[in-house]
């Protein structure tokens, strides 16, 4: 008989500013450092319950931008699923942490991959990256789409000159 699986959801929850910083809660229970995740309560969408244990683990308010994955492992011999969005952080604390959470720390980068207790998590996180932590820019298809444009325009504007006759 196939036992039921746990959902959770969670962010990888950033601080925006100088430097990007990370945030990494230390569980009470057992004093191992995460990223803020939680399971889904009955009928609760992925993505509210992320937003939700977001909030409750940072004591921040937090934007929810786009999905970058999801882990499973096995908890007690169940299967555990837990999907991750990328969420923006609001600079200051708005509420109280829950009891759940020791500590929390905003970390750079690098420093965040190796505070984190669990390898799949920390696989996980240098997965992602920054790449999805990165303003959006133009990328080469697009400058080069606007070069061809510009150097379309030129050439007919050259070929109209050409077909002016002059007395």
């Amino acid at each position: 008989m196939a036992s039921k699986i746990i959902y959770a959801a969670g962010g990888i929850v950033v601080r925006r500013g100088a430097r990007r910083r990370f945030a990494v809660v230390q569980r009470s229970k057992d004093g191992s450092w995460v990223l803020p995740r939680g399971k889904l309560k009955r009928n609760e969408r992925p993505i509210a319950g992320a937003r939700r244990e977001a909030v409750e683990e940072t004591g921040t308010r937090v934007r929810v931008r786009e999905f970058l994955g999801a882990i499973s492992y096995r908890v007690r011999g169940r299967a555990k699923l837990v999907q991750f969005w990328r969420m923006d952080a609001a600079v200051r604390p708005t509420w109280e942490v829950t009891r759940d959470i020791a500590a929390i720390k905003w970390l750079p980068f690098a420093k965040a991959v190796g505070k984190l207790s669990y390898p799949l998590e920390k696989l996980f996180l240098s997965a992602v990256g920054l790449r999805g932590f990165q303003p959006r820019r133009r990328g080469l298809r697009h400058k080069a789409r606007v070069r061809g444009a510009k150097a379309k325009t030129r050439q007919r504007s050259t070929r109209r000159s050409r077909t002016i006759k002059t007395k």
